[in-house]
């Protein structure tokens, strides 16, 4: 499993910001009221953020020999693909936070606070759950033998 390029993460965020953006005005323009996150996904998305690490903690312990038990190379892969699933959600999440935020503030008619509020924590939260997600990617990292010349980025559990 290779490491999340930072190509494939903007990508992703312009895509969640076209899309945020586009669904917002489709939304408005039909006459409905628009999207505005609720209070539980900015909530949702820390817990999430904080699972991964706390997910990836013991195999960075493992692999930097702070701990002397043995992970098992299964979950620690598991651990890696939920931390680049993590990674790549809140890169999209953040992209469409940050496209909702767009639509509510070239608008003429500003609307409250508590909605523009809201779509700002959404975009945070997401983009805490981008830096867990990156965080957790890299604690699952094992470092360099030392011994293969070709070995000088590291393996990724």
């Amino acid at each position: 499993m290779t490491r999340t390029y930072p190509t494939t993460l903007i990508a992703l965020a312009l895509v969640g910001l076209v899309v945020g953006y586009l669904v917002e005005l489709g939304t408005a323009a039909t006459g409905r009221a628009v999207f505005v996150p609720p209070v539980s996904l900015p909530i949702a998305l820390v817990a999430i953020a904080a699972v991964v690490i706390g997910f990836a903690v013991p195999i960075r312990r493992a692999v930097t020999g702070r701990s002397r038990e043995r992970i098992n190379p299964f979950r620690a892969m598991r651990v890696a693909a939920l931390a680049k699933a993590s990674s790549l959600a809140g890169a999209l999440l953040l992209g469409g936070g940050i496209g909702v935020l767009v639509y509510l503030l070239t608008r003429t008619a500003i609307p409250g606070l508590g909605s523009i509020w809201m779509a700002v924590a959404s975009a945070v939260a997401a983009a805490i759950l981008l830096a867990a997600g990156l965080i957790a990617e890299y604690f699952c990292t094992i470092p360099p033998s030392g011994d293969d010349p070709d070995d000088e980025v590291g393996a990724h559990a």
